[in-house]
């Protein structure tokens, strides 16, 4: 909200503000009226959608409201006890548990108050429960209840809509729970009234229909009706993601005017050759992305294009036609991979296809000995190579290029920014393909990489056999072994796979290690195993790799290092040991590692618990093998900000209201909007956009916090 348009006074301007309240509510980020005023509430609670306690049914999530009937600490002992409350709302009882906080909860929960429980139902018997459920005061004998909330009790009765805000633990330990805040905020829009100057131009307003800001503040707050709030949360929405697209449009505008690149002007031998030599048909996503990109390396404009594509539908080969493309221009590729077990994969794959074209490719990997290192920065250097692959070694301070044109990122988002923009940095504006095999879901993809262009590979090559997913209970690995046995015995292969997380990374291994020497003098014992894991040499993962893909070895084992980039086509069989451990993205990777002949494979998910969220995972995983079905689930159950993390959650985590996992409606209609203004008026410098760039530079701009590259 523009500063010149609110009360900047102090919080503690408003009647039931002192000093001790306004210490809490600065801590969570409101300082003034204005930023009361953008403390948005988190939902409503309208008596029409409560649901009664006789009615809750087993695993749903409700809202109840009712009133407190007894409580009572259970256990004891430091950290063990649990604090109960029963609810009751007249047609039944609702038992509410917590096993954390017990001693706040237990202070702060009493017999008498009306509570709003929102929460996951489960049944015990025939009583209904909820753990750890969130909850909102709305009157009673509680801390501020008969003060500040017992209108709320009133106002639930009488069938209107009650704005709930969030309200963190010192918050409420401070005084300030939900209700306290919403007679805060009454009073400041009573006495200190914000009059707010709209800032979209009234061609916007119109052509999108939207309610004015005003009005949409007012609704947010004191909701007149549910169709009124949700119009204002529809404009709150729009003019959130609208921003935030216009940041990717200006950006993509000012690189576009400003970075010139190598212009590819010419298809050539190389090229020409890699398509003569395909065995097969390329798809028609693969069609479309090559097309994509060869329009994007003509331009003479910067490509920074992400190639987004499920587990093997064939990105690396539409990468080869953009480097071969560069190679036939008289410009050398680096192609940047995560691990050194991919980059050498990537390594001898590029070498059988494009050295017989007449293309150079080289390895550089942090491990290589010195004397074939210098050897190989001199070749880079001199323009012998053509083709550099490699994995962070590539883009440190020695490697020098004579010309690169063409920076290619694999599984990029396993990437730092600095990390990127470095493999950038090495020539003057490369063109740069990003790829990623970890589907995104659309919205999301726009809300990330949002001044990026994107390519969806989604369709498979043809021949590919759909992957059979199967869950196995730990006392179903007989069985489960002996279809195993079965598919080595008629000529297949195998990869066993355990976890391995940075928390507990020496016990996993230790574990891995452990259960490597059970199964191959145990359970095994006729058959060839090998072992695999990001500890070994690179020498001995190599070689560990070259024997199985020769044939060698019948079971691969290892961790997680093999979850991207391993193509063996004869392997058929994944067996991915404790998979509740794993996340979706994970455990779709893996899978990706089998399915890639025209053998039928199978995927078996080994667990020895199951419940929660990994209950929901495991269940996709064998519901579907669509991974942009995957992560939309993936998306539900962990969030942007967690799916992406820290390197790739800017925006996700720098939207206040909007949510990429439910708005993604809201999220096309605002970027239509911005990509289409800053067609008509590049600098937003026409007079009639002054109030929306002063609005966006002042409030916009400095929270949006994605780094200069994809």
């Amino acid at each position: 909200m523009p500063s010149s348009s609110v009360p900047i006074s102090s919080l503690q301007s408003i009647k039931g503000v002192g000093p001790k309240r306004a210490a809490v509510l600065a801590e969570a980020g409101i300082r003034s009226v204005a930023d009361l005023y953008d403390y948005f509430p988190r939902r409503y609670l309208d008596r029409t959608v409560i649901r009664r306690i006789a009615q809750l049914r087993d695993g749903e999530s409700v809202t109840v409201v009712g009133t407190v009937t007894g409580t009572r600490l259970e256990g004891g002992g430091r950290g063990r006890g649990r604090f109960k409350a029963t609810v009751s709302d007249g047609s039944g009882v609702l038992e509410l548990t917590w096993f954390r906080s017990v001693h706040y909860f237990s202070k702060s929960i009493h017999s008498g108050d009306m509570l709003a429980v929102h929460g996951r139902v489960s049944f015990f018997g025939r009583t209904p429960g909820m753990q750890h459920p969130d909850y909102d005061r709305l009157g009673g004998s509680g801390e501020d209840g008969r003060a500040e909330g017992s209108a709320d009790g009133e106002l639930y009765k009488t069938g209107g809509i009650i704005p709930l805000y969030p309200t963190s633990d010192a918050m409420k330990q401070g005084g300030v729970n939900s209700g306290t805040l919403r007679a805060i905020v009454h009073r400041a829009f009573r006495d200190q009234p914000p009059r707010i100057t709209e800032y979209l131009t009234p061609e916007i307003m119109e052509a999108y229909g939207l309610m004015p800001i005003g009005e949409a503040y007012r609704q947010l707050h004191f909701p007149d009706s549910a169709e009124l709030l949700e119009r204002a949360r529809y404009r709150m929405k729009w003019s959130e993601l609208f921003f935030a697209q216009l940041f990717f449009a200006l950006r993509r505008t000012e690189e576009r005017r400003s970075l010139t690149s190598a212009r590819f002007e010419r298809s050539g031998d190389k090229t020409a050759g890699l398509h003569e030599r395909l065995p097969f048909e390329m798809t028609g996503d693969q069609k479309r992305a090559v097309k994509e990109i060869y329009h994007d390396l003509r331009s003479g404009h910067q490509m920074n294009r992400l190639v987004q594509g499920d587990v093997g539908s064939g990105k690396t080969l539409v990468a080869q036609f953009a480097m071969t493309l560069a190679v036939d221009n008289g410009l050398q590729a680096a192609f940047m991979a995560p691990t050194e077990i991919l980059a050498f994969q990537h390594y001898i794959g590029l070498k059988q296809v494009l050295e017989p074209l007449g293309v150079t490719v080289a390895l550089l990997t942090g491990r290589q000995k010195k004397k074939l290192r210098e050897e190989q920065l001199a070749r880079l250097e001199s323009g012998e190579i053509d083709i550099a692959v490699g994995t962070h070694a590539i883009i440190e301070a020695g490697v020098r290029f004579r010309r690169l044109g063409l920076a290619i990122i694999d599984e990029q988002h396993r990437f730092g920014v600095m990390q990127r923009k470095a493999l950038q940095d090495k020539a003057e504006n490369p063109h740069v393909l990003l790829m990623t095999a970890t589907p995104i879901p659309r919205t999301l993809t726009m809300g990330i990489y949002g001044d990026l262009d994107v390519s969806i590979i989604a369709e498979m090559p043809a021949g590919r056999q759909p992957i059979q997913t199967r869950l196995c209970r730990e006392d179903q690995k007989p069985e489960l072994y002996r279809l195993l046995r079965k598919q080595i015995a008629e000529g297949r292969q195998a990869y066993i796979v355990y976890p391995l997380v940075e928390e507990s990374e020496k016990m996993d291994l230790k574990a891995a290690t452990e259960s490597y020497e059970q199964l191959r003098g145990e359970v095994f014992p006729e058959l060839r195993l090998g072992l695999i894991h990001g500890k070994l040499p690179a020498e001995e993962k190599e070689a560990v790799m070259a024997a199985f893909r020769s044939g060698e070895l019948d079971i691969l084992v290892g961790t997680t290092v093999i979850e991207v980039g391993v193509d063996v086509p004869n392997a058929t069989v994944m067996v991915i040991e404790h998979a509740e451990r794993f996340g979706i993205s994970q455990l779709h990777q893996l899978r990706g590692r089998v399915g890639r002949g025209t053998h039928r494979s199978s995927c078996y998910l080994v667990y020895a618990k199951m419940a929660g969220d990994a209950k929901e995972r495991l269940q996709a995983m064998a519901a579907t093998n669509d991974g942009f079905r995957l992560s939309e689930i993936d998306l539900q159950l962990r969030g942007a900000g967690n799916m992406l993390g820290r390197e790739q959650s800017g925006t996700a985590s720098s939207l206040r209201i909007a949510d990429l996992m439910t708005d993604g409606e809201i999220m096309r209609s605002a970027r239509a909007a911005a990509f289409e203004l800053v067609e008509k008026d590049e600098t937003l410098s026409h007079p009639e956009h002054a109030r929306l760039r002063d609005y966006y530079h002042t409030h916009f701009r400095k929270r949006i916090s994605l780094a200069d590259v994809g």
